[in-house]
C-alpha cells in the first residue's frame, strides 16, 4: 500500500523531490510557497491580485500523469515564451492558473483543474491563504540590509539576523493542513533555504501541525557547492543551516537528514544529528549532468531504500 505523503517546498528543489516520490507512492501532496516574486511570476502578481504560479506549476508538471497526454501536457505548461514582446518569458502554465483565477476561481479549485488537464499524481496546494511576501534582514559588508522580495533574499550574501513573511502569521490552507494530519511521511526541502523551506515555519498553524505530526519527518540537505561565497550558502555549513531552521521551529523534530556524499563535516553533522534523536543519511544524489541538481532517479531509488529499511510502519 502506497503511503500518504506531503512534501513542503518550492522550485526546483521541490519539483526534484516530487517527481522521486511519485516513483514509490500515488498520494502525495505537494505544499508549495507563495511569495514568488521574480520573473513571470512577479509580473503576473503586479498585474493580477493573484497567487504567483510559478512554483505551483512547477509542482504540477513533476507529478503529471506518467502517460503520453501527462508528459505532453507537462511540456505544454513549462513552455516559455521567447520574444521581443509583452509575451516574453511567461511560462504557458503560468498563464492559464492567471486565467483561471482572473476568472474569480478558487485558487485551489483552479490548481485542481489544471491537475486533472495533467492527470496528476496527487495534489498540489499552497501553504497560505494569499500570497506572501517574504523580508529578511542580514548582517554584511555594508552593515544592516533589510531586503524584500524571494529573489532578493535567496541571493543577497550576509548572515542572516531575521526572517519573516508579509502579512505576519498568515492563515494556513485549509486542505494542506488536513494532508499534514493524514500524512504519514513528511518531507522538507532541498531548496532555497530562507526563501522556500523556512517560510513554510512562518505561516503559525502550519508549523503547529507539523510538529504535531507523528508522521516520519526526512529533511534534504542541499548539495553542497564550490562557491561557499553564493547567496544563502556565504559561510554557512550544513549544522548552521540547520540551526536556523531549529530557530523558527524548535519542537520540529526529522527523524530522518538527506545529505549528498559530497557534504563536507559528514562526522560533526552525523554527531550533531545524534544528539536530537535524528539519523543521517549519507547517498551519491547529485545529478551528473547538472552538478547543482538532485538526480531525480537516485532519489527515487533512495525514497525506496528508506520506504523498505528504515521507516517501515
Amino acid at each position: 500500500m502506497s503511503k500518504k505523503v506531503v512534501a513542503l517546498g518550492g522550485g526546483h528543489g521541490l519539483a526534484a523531490t516530487l517527481t522521486a516520490l511519485r516513483s514509490m507512492t500515488n498520494q502525495i501532496t505537494a505544499i508549495v510557497t507563495v511569495a514568488d516574486n521574480g520573473g513571470s511570476s512577479g509580473r503576473l502578481r503586479e498585474e493580477f491580485p493573484i497567487m504567483p504560479p510559478g512554483d505551483l506549476r512547477m509542482a504540477l508538471a513533476a507529478l503529471c500523469g506518467d502517460d503520453e497526454w501527462g508528459r505532453s501536457w507537462a511540456e505544454i505548461i513549462q513552455y516559455r515564451f521567447t520574444s521581443e514582446g509583452a509575451l516574453n518569458g511567461h511560462a504557458v502554465g503560468n498563464l492559464l492558473l492567471a486565467a483561471l483565477w482572473d476568472r474569480d476561481e478558487d485558487t485551489v479549485a483552479g490548481l485542481d483543474r489544471v491537475g486533472a488537464l495533467l492527470k496528476v499524481v496527487g495534489r498540489v496546494l499552497p501553504m497560505a491563504s494569499h500570497a506572501l511576501d517574504i523580508e529578511a534582514t542580514f548582517e554584511n559588508s555594508i552593515g544592516t540590509q533589510i531586503v524584500r522580495g524571494q529573489t532578493e533574499v535567496a541571493t543577497t550574501k550576509g548572515r542572516l539576523k531575521s526572517l519573516r513573511i508579509l502579512p505576519e502569521n498568515p492563515p494556513a490552507h485549509l486542505q494542506a493542513i488536513q494532508a499534514i494530519e493524514e500524512a504519514e511521511w513528511i518531507t522538507m526541502g532541498p531548496g532555497s533555504w530562507f526563501s522556500s523551506v523556512i517560510p513554510h515555519l512562518l505561516v503559525p498553524d502550519q508549523r503547529r501541525a507539523l510538529e504535531a505530526s507523528r508522521a516520519k519527518k526526512i529533511l534534504l540537505l542541499n548539495l553542497d557547492i564550490a562557491d561557499k561565497s553564493a547567496g544563502e550558502y556565504a559561510g554557512y555549513s550544513p549544522i548552521e543551516h540547520l540551526e536556523i531552521l531549529h530557530q523558527y521551529s524548535p519542537d520540529l523534530h526529522f527523524d530522518l537528514v538527506i545529505a549528498d556524499q559530497s557534504t563536507g563535516g559528514q562526522e560533526e553533522l552525523r554527531s550533531h544529528l545524534s544528539t536530537q534523536g535524528s539519523e543521517l543519511l549519507v547517498a551519491d544524489l547529485r545529478d551528473d549532468h547538472e552538478l547543482l541538481h538532485h538526480d531525480v532517479k537516485k532519489l527515487g531509488l533512495l525514497f525506496a531504500h528508506i520506504g523498505r529499511e528504515i521507516l517501515v510502519g
